[in-house]
């Protein structure tokens, strides 16, 4: 695909937010939460593990510490127990713990609203806050970037190649693209894509609403498209 204008670009992204919002409607987080810290631990945990598996993890540990001044308190080796299955338990525990202990020490055991704040504390980078602070405050700070957020922003062309594949980079340049109040939402059908039909070894491209407008789609062998 030629360079595109960004106001091309701008009109492109209407357009697949207009057809993947047709196609998944309902389209929202995937960690399950009641509470601003509940969605803080859940994201935590969620690095380099499925959503699937963290929901599985997470009623056990909100019913046994059910605040961060209980999570603050708790002797860590119980709450490694319960998280084991999520990978990377002890550094988990760990930042879980201190981030607590920030909490009740500098906010009063409350989730701050604040993209500042939010990073300031234990294991929390800024997709982590963009989690928090678009799905439990409903702010659109920013966009969140995944993996499969990435993954489909480069094979929509929406990033440019030399771009480079850090989300930060990745971050700004859909800020630029995507409607401000799409923000949170916008990650939410990427991610729902990306998992259904954009898929990281077999997009299935014959059967993707996105098809005709995405410079990847039916490159390579079948309907895989290029990486």
């Amino acid at each position: 695909m030629a360079k595109e204008t960004l106001k091309h670009g701008k009109e492109r992204t209407a357009d697949i937010i207009a057809r993947l919002a047709a196609l998944y409607p309902d389209a929202r987080c995937a960690l399950e939460y009641r509470n601003p810290l509940q969605l803080l631990v859940a994201t935590i945990l969620s690095a380099q593990c499925t959503d699937v598996r963290v929901n599985m993890v997470t009623p056990l540990l909100f019913a046994r510490f059910t605040d961060a001044a209980a999570l603050a308190a708790a002797a860590t080796g119980d709450i490694e127990k319960i998280i084991r299955s999520t990978g990377f338990f002890r550094v988990k525990a760990q930042a879980i713990q201190q981030a607590a202990r920030q909490l009740v020490q500098k906010h009063g055991g409350k989730v701050p609203d604040t993209m500042e704040e939010l990073t300031s504390l234990r294991g929390v980078g800024r997709k982590t806050a963009n989690v928090v602070l678009g799905n439990a405050f409903g702010k659109n700070v920013g966009i969140v970037v995944d993996t499969h957020v990435g993954r489909l922003s480069g094979r929509l062309g929406l990033i440019p190649t030399a771009g480079g594949t850090q989300p930060e980079k990745i971050e700004q340049r859909l800020l630029g693209l995507v409607p401000q109040p799409q923000w949170t939402f916008f990650s939410h059908l990427l991610i729902l894509h990306g998992r259904q039909v954009c898929r990281a070894r077999q997009p299935d491209c014959h059967h993707c609403v996105l098809a005709e407008l995405c410079p990847s789609a039916f490159q390579g062998s079948g309907s895989r498209a290029k990486k």
